[in-house]
């Protein structure tokens, strides 16, 4: 749980250099885009725990 929480103020901060700098976020600027990247790591979650289970 601390790395999730390190990692979300570390994306935090850069987002906040990121603004101040004028700079395009280096994120999708959408809920939505922030959303399938999330969802193409539960995927990827999802097939290996799949693939664990079946050579067991």
């Amino acid at each position: 749980m601390t790395e999730v929480l390190l990692a979300t103020f570390t994306g935090f901060i850069v987002g906040l250099i990121f603004s101040f700098l004028k700079l395009p976020i280096p994120a999708p600027p959408v809920l939505s885009g922030v959303m399938g990247i999330v969802g193409v790591y539960l995927g990827h979650e999802a097939f290996q725990l799949l693939m664990k289970h079946l050579a067991s």
